[in-house]
């Protein structure tokens, strides 16, 4: 790698940092207690006052639970397939499609067996769009007023700033892959007409 290619590797680590934090909605505050790493130096990173150091990025890809190179955007390998690794929120399972921390998110989501929400969910809103698809088990949609129940190849899309939340319908675990764009970018679906 040329010098001029690594250091533009480099100072591109901070913006992508704080983009990742910003996603998943954390402080830095948070950040520094989950990784041991100080606020001050968390700070000089993502403004890039201070270099990236194998030291600060393997526990800040482990707090994220990202591959290191989905940090520094390291070059391709010629290997297109993205490595799962599969993290935990809000007592749900989260496995990456996408290893791009910019434009559409891509997740395979799992909601364990006995975590349903029979009762009154908290809707959240916030930038972006939002599109499911049910692979196995009953997923509960609650977007606004409508309270549904998706099934196996269901599909729903929604503009996340409608209040929204879910949970699982049933006893059994729920499958679902969910793509969520930030800025408000859709899915576009071709599908073939019946009989073609």
């Amino acid at each position: 790698m040329a010098d001029d290619d690594f250091s533009s590797v480099l100072t591109a680590v901070g913006p992508r940092l704080r983009a990742l934090r910003r996603d998943r909605g954390s402080t830095l505050a948070q950040l520094s207690e989950a990784t041991g790493i100080s606020l001050s130096t968390l700070s000089r990173l993502e403004s890039g006052r201070r270099k990236p150091t194998l030291e600060l990025l393997l526990p800040l890809a482990k707090a994220y639970g990202v591959q290191l190179d989905e940090l520094v955007d390291a070059p391709a390998t010629g290997d297109p397939r993205v490595h799962l690794r599969p993290f935990t929120r809000h007592g749900m399972t989260f496995m990456p499609l996408t290893r791009h921390l910019g434009g559409l998110h891509a997740y395979k989501q799992i909601i364990p067996g006995g975590q349903g929400g029979s009762g009154k969910l908290e809707q959240r809103v916030h930038e972006g769009y939002e599109w499911l698809y049910v692979l196995s088990g009953r997923l509960r949609l609650v977007l606004g007023e409508h309270d549904l129940v998706l099934t196996p190849g269901e599909v729903a899309e929604f503009d996340t700033r409608t209040p929204h939340a879910w949970a699982g319908a049933g006893p059994e675990p729920v499958e679902f892959l969910s793509l969520f764009g930030r800025q408000g970018e859709r899915m576009h679906v071709r599908a073939r007409p019946a009989g073609a």
